[in-house]
């Protein structure tokens, strides 16, 4: 008698209608005792013996998993079980733009993330965490990802022309944050690229942005602060230093990442962006300061 009333426990939810979702949660260390007993708090089953003997009975007490779970009372016991023994926890989508710096990054997520020398080996990307994911995962995955992103290939490449992985990163930082499209980008590239071989100013805006801490620089807002941050004396400020800044100023695309390895050829030698987000391109430094006219 008992046995059948167990059974019948075991196979028949609370609610056999559409009772909507509720969110419940194994701890580490959680036994299936107290995994019975909340989910019978939490209405999502009748008895907790019942989940404690169908458990035994398939053997699987000791596989079911911490992590916080979407539960629903018109679910059965072996329904809850399966969800519990699979892992089948809340994901959370996260999704980091191509172009976010560290500090944007940690705004976005809201906390802090571990480890050096991150920035712009974060892959920008669309990431599924458990609920309450750490920033340890974050930075291992977002890592990871850089590390499939960078090919072999890519990185052979890198090394064919001499350069190291870091160069080459911080190079396509720069240009990520100076162009949009792939075109733009490969140009500006070869721009770069040939005033860093001749000994000439990179002259970057964008490294002035990230020095002053202004990642969302406006274009109203970079020509208001343009001319005085020029002045200050800092090793990312590429229109007082020669060569690239110390490392990346944000973490780049793809697309930013190929137009650093593959830059295109061009008789430019200076590049400025409109209001619209048109790049204009000029052959010399009078057709530049002609530009800058116009736009400034």
């Amino acid at each position: 008698m008992v046995f059948t009333a167990c059974l019948w426990l075991v196979f028949l939810p609370v609610s056999e209608g559409d009772a909507g979702q509720v969110q419940f949660s194994v701890q580490k260390g959680d036994g299936s005792r107290d995994i019975a007993l909340n989910l019978e708090k939490q209405h999502l089953i009748k008895w907790a013996p019942a989940f404690r003997i169908y458990i035994l009975a398939k053997g699987i007490t000791g596989q079911l998993k911490a992590g916080e779970y979407l539960l629903s009372p018109s679910m059965t016991i072996p329904e809850i079980a399966e969800k519990l023994v699979s892992g089948d926890v809340i994901k959370i989508g996260v999704t980091i733009p191509e172009g976010f710096t560290v500090r944007q990054i940690e705004e976005r997520v809201g906390f802090e993330l571990p480890g050096d020398n991150l920035e712009g080996f974060l892959f920008p990307d669309t990431y599924q965490f458990s609920f309450g994911f750490s920033g340890e995962e974050l930075v291992e995955a977002m890592k990871d990802n850089f590390d499939k992103k960078l090919s072999k290939d890519l990185r052979e490449d890198i090394a064919g022309q001499g350069k190291t992985v870091f160069e080459t990163v911080t190079m396509a930082s720069l240009i990520e944050k100076e162009v949009v499209s792939l075109e733009d980008k490969k140009l500006v590239s070869g721009i770069l690229w040939k005033r860093l071989e001749t000994n000439m100013l990179l002259q970057v805006d964008a490294t002035l942005a990230y020095l002053s801490g202004q990642e969302g620089w406006t274009f109203d807002e970079m020509r208001r602060d343009l001319a005085s941050l020029k002045e200050v004396d800092s090793a990312y400020n590429t229109y007082k230093y020669l060569g690239l800044p110390p490392g990346p100023i944000c973490n780049p695309g793809l697309d930013s990442i190929i137009a650093a390895v593959y830059p295109a050829e061009s008789d430019y030698w200076y590049y400025l962006s409109t209001p619209q987000g048109e790049t204009v391109f000029s052959k010399t430094l009078q057709e530049h300061n002609l530009a800058r006219a116009e736009y400034f």
